[in-house]
C-alpha cells in the first residue's frame, strides 16, 4: 500500500499560516461589539485593541508606536508611501522623482502616485542586488526625489544593501522609503541604521491575518500624505473605519515573529541542506543570488528542460506546496522581471521553482522535497541529472 504523507507547505513568502496567538485574539475581537472611534465602553475596548497591536508592531520596527499606520495589507502601504507629496515639519514637501530597482514588487514598480514619466528604474547585479554606483549617478543631481527599495526579494530573498542607499538618500537630499513586506520577522528591521524614513509592512507574511498592513516613518513629523482619505482614524493619516479584528492579530503575529528572530538558525541550516541535496541530485542546478546575502528561510533555483510549471504541477500531486516565484499577479506562471533584470534567460527563468520556509517547517519536510526532486528531474529532463554545472 502506498505511504501517505501529511500536507507539507512550503510558500511562506507567499502567505505564512494563521499564528494560533493571532487566531485566538481576532476571536476575541470579532465576538465583541464596538468602534474604534466610539467614545462608550465597547468602543474603548476596541480603541485598546488596536493600540496594544500598534505597540507591538512599533516594536518589530523599532519605532515609537505614533509612527504606525494601519492600511488593508502590503500593496496600499506601498501605495500610501509612494507619493509625490509629503509632509515635513507640518509643510508639504512636492518630490520630483521616483527611483527604485528593477527587482522591485508589482506594488512598487507600477509607481504608487508617481506619473510613469517621473520614475527612474536602477539597474541590478546578476545577483539581484541593486547597482550603487547606478543609484548614485541617478539621484546626485536630481531634485529631491523618493527612493523606493525592498529590503528582501520576494523571489530570491537576495537582501539589498539598505544602509548604503539611506546614505546616498541623505547625502543628497532625497527621501527613502524600504518595503520590508518580506523582510519583516525575519530579519532585523533597523529604521535608523537604513536612514529609511518609511518602511511598509504586511501582517499574512508572518502569521498574521491577510487584509492588513501597516505604513511605519521614522519620524512623525515626516511621513506620506494619506492614500485614503475622509476621516480622522490612524491619527488623519487612513481614513476608514479600523479593522479591529485583524489589527489585533497583525500585534500579536509581530509579537511573536519578533520572537522568532533569535531562532532562525534552524532555517538557514535547513536551507543549505535544501541547497546542498538540490546540487546533489543535479550538478546544473542555478541557485538565483547565491552570491549575494539572502533571507534563511529562500531558496529560488532552477534546472533547464525542467518547467516550473510542469514541476509546480508533480509537487502538488504528491500534495507538497510551493512558487515559481511572486504570488502577486494572475495565478499563471510566467517570466520573472526579476530573473529578466538579474539578466537570467528565458529558457531557464520558466524553470525557477522556490521554496521559502517559516516557523513550522521541519526538516523532515525538506527531506520529503529532495526525494521526490530527482523523480521529476527524471521525468522531465533526464540528460539534466548527469550535466555539470
Amino acid at each position: 500500500m502506498q505511504r501517505q504523507f501529511d500536507p507539507i507547505y512550503l510558500d511562506y513568502n507567499a502567505g505564512a499560516p494563521l499564528r494560533t496567538a493571532a487566531r485566538e485574539v481576532m476571536i476575541e475581537a470579532l465576538e465583541d461589539a464596538g468602534n474604534a472611534s466610539s467614545v462608550h465602553g465597547h468602543g474603548r475596548t476596541a480603541r485598546g485593541r488596536i493600540e496594544a497591536a500598534r505597540e507591538k508592531v512599533a516594536r518589530l520596527c523599532g519605532s515609537g508606536s505614533r509612527a504606525v499606520t494601519f492600511v488593508s495589507g502590503g500593496t496600499e502601504a506601498n501605495m500610501t508611501a509612494l507619493s509625490p507629496v509629503w509632509q515635513d515639519r507640518g509643510a508639504p514637501v512636492y518630490l520630483d522623482k521616483l527611483f527604485l530597482s528593477a527587482v522591485e514588487h508589482p506594488s512598487v514598480t507600477t509607481g504608487g502616485r508617481f506619473a510613469t514619466a517621473d520614475q527612474i528604474v536602477v539597474a541590478v547585479d546578476p545577483d539581484g542586488r541593486l547597482r550603487l554606483e547606478a543609484l548614485e549617478d541617478a539621484v546626485k543631481d536630481a531634485n529631491p526625489g523618493l527612493i523606493s527599495v525592498m529590503a528582501a526579494n520576494n523571489e530570491t530573498g537576495v537582501l539589498q544593501p539598505l544602509a548604503e542607499i539611506g546614505a546616498l538618500a541623505a547625502k543628497y537630499g532625497h527621501f527613502f522609503h524600504v518595503d520590508a513586506v518580506q523582510a519583516a520577522g525575519r530579519m532585523k528591521i533597523d529604521m535608523d541604521a537604513w536612514q529609511a524614513d518609511a518602511v511598509s509592512l504586511s501582517a499574512h507574511k508572518f502569521g498574521g491575518p491577510q487584509g492588513i498592513g501597516a505604513v511605519v516613518i521614522r519620524s512623525t513629523a515626516r511621513g506620506p500624505s494619506p492614500l485614503m482619505v475622509g476621516g480622522g482614524q490612524e491619527n488623519w493619516r487612513r481614513g476608514g473605519t479600523e479593522n479591529v479584528a485583524a489589527i489585533a492579530g497583525f500585534g500579536a503575529a509581530a509579537e511573536a515573529a519578533l520572537d522568532d528572530l533569535s531562532r532562525t538558525r534552524h532555517l538557514a541550516e535547513m536551507k543549505a541542506r535544501l541547497e546542498t541535496g538540490l546540487r546533489n541530485v543535479c550538478p546544473a542546478t542555478v541557485i538565483f543570488g547565491e552570491a549575494a546575502d539572502r533571507l534563511e528561510n529562500t531558496s529560488c533555483f532552477a534546472v533547464t528542460g525542467v518547467p516550473a510549471e510542469t514541476a509546480l504541477i508533480s509537487f502538488d500531486l504528491e500534495n507538497v506546496s510551493l512558487s515559481s516565484g511572486s504570488a502577486c499577479s494572475s495565478g499563471k506562471v510566467s517570466v520573472s522581471h526579476v530573473l529578466t533584470a538579474m539578466g537570467v534567460g528565458e529558457d531557464l527563468a520558466r524553470c525557477a521553482l522556490r521554496i521559502s520556509m517559516g516557523w513550522n517547517t521541519s526538516q523532515a519536510e525538506i527531506d520529503r522535497v529532495l526525494e521526490l526532486w530527482p523523480r521529476i528531474v527524471e521525468r522531465l529532463n533526464p540528460q539534466a541529472r548527469h550535466r555539470a554545472a
